[in-house]
């Protein structure tokens, strides 16, 4: 086949690229060490590139021919040598990490420029002709927030929106929607676009100490879509984490018991819509879509039911055994709800308030609350 002619510019791509420095291995295969790619099109032809990430984590990392930067499914200290003691004696500076800037999950545009990303409170700026790494930027400095999601959307005037958790900021854990303005015209380019970053809203946590994970969410062209899903991060581990041995994703718990919790922010008054909407205890990782129709939001999601998914993806799982290992892992369901903003306050009790064509329905309870069950439009396998 050939490429079309009219088909001209470049698709940039990142991920996980090395995962073995010197005698030392990652977890996961998500640790590795961010490999960024380009596909530049032009004229029925296509060019490729690749480069890996300079951050500081490749760079300590490859001066010390190991790992000494800690990933989310790898722990690592960066003397060998330390005992109990001495780990413990680090325990308060990592009760809230100092986390990696290996950003190897997506990349992010604001105005004309481009950034390596991942959930981390660093992102890199890179160079996307080159792809040369340039300077790192550290959103905590801007916003008070220590994780965030690598997969923000963008509006008509060309902001950046994205969500982060403040974890036990001022005795409170929550979720922040911030907003970042396109870059600064060229006769202001000493101006960062970050120093205008607004909070736009915040939700907050149902619980202080165990925060949702959550690795993306939906926008319609009014509203903002944020699940808060049982599955959660234990902060008390966390900080307890290093000086115990373990990784980070050992912190994360899925919560079957509980509910998960649809938000939706208005972006046009910056605040949450009140009516609180619910569903069963489910693990999302990916946003499909979301949309309004006759004043009610639908949006699809990958759900499992189970947080096995990341499990799937440790390196020792990957290389033996796939398909037998993966028998156990959750079937992915792409699910549709259907939330109804606009509806009879007088409805009874029990009755549906869904008014689409649609299997999806929304149950009024007793306390006002909405109880969502989905339409399912298809199911997974349970290996690629």
């Amino acid at each position: 086949g050939q490429l079309p002619t009219w088909l001209q510019g470049m698709l940039l791509r990142n991920g996980p690229g090395m995962h073995t420095i010197g005698d030392t291995k990652y977890n996961h295969w998500f640790d590795g060490l961010a490999l960024l790619h380009s596909f530049t099109f032009k004229n029925g032809e296509v060019y490729y590139r690749s480069k890996y990430l300079r951050s500081d984590t490749y760079n300590s990392n490859i001066e010390a021919n190991r790992i000494v930067v800690s990933e989310f499914g790898t722990m690592a200290y960066p003397d060998p040598c330390k005992n109990i003691f001495a780990k413990a004696f680090s325990y308060l500076s990592h009760t809230i990490p100092e986390f990696t800037d290996n950003c190897l999950i997506n990349i992010m545009k604001t105005g004309n420029d481009f950034y390596a990303t991942s959930e981390t409170n660093f992102i890199r700026k890179i160079n996307p002709l080159t792809l040369e790494t340039l300077e790192k930027v550290d959103y905590s400095k801007y916003i008070a927030i220590n994780v965030t999601t690598s997969h923000p959307h963008y509006d008509s005037a060309g902001n950046t929106l994205n969500m982060g958790t403040s974890i036990v900021d001022k005795g409170k854990t929550k979720y922040i929607l911030y907003k970042i303005p396109p870059s600064a015209p060229e006769k202001e380019k000493k101006k960062s676009s970050f120093k205008d970053l607004e909070a736009v809203c915040s939700i907050p946590s149902r619980s202080l100490l165990h925060p949702s994970y959550y690795h993306s969410f939906g926008i319609t062209e009014n509203y903002i879509v944020f699940i808060e899903q049982p599955f959660k991060l234990d902060i008390v581990k966390m900080a307890t984490a290093y000086v115990r041995g373990v990784n980070w994703a050992s912190c994360l718990t899925y919560h079957k018991e509980d509910k998960t919790w649809f938000h939706f922010v208005d972006k046009r008054t910056k605040k949450e819509v009140s009516t609180k909407f619910y569903t069963d205890a489910m693990v999302s990782f990916h946003h499909v879509n979301a949309y309004e129709e006759d004043g009610h939001i639908i949006f699809d999601i990958i759900a499992y039911a189970d947080n096995s998914l990341y499990d799937m993806f440790y390196l020792k799982n990957l290389n033996k055994d796939f398909e037998e290992t993966n028998k156990r892992t959750s079937i992915p369901i792409c699910k549709r709800f259907v939330a109804p903003l606009q509806y009879d306050k007088d409805a009874e009790v029990g009755s549906n308030l869904v008014r689409l064509p649609s299997t999806a329905t929304a149950i009024k309870e007793k306390d006002g609350s909405i109880y969502c069950q989905p339409e399912k439009l298809c199911e997974g396998e349970t290996y690629p």
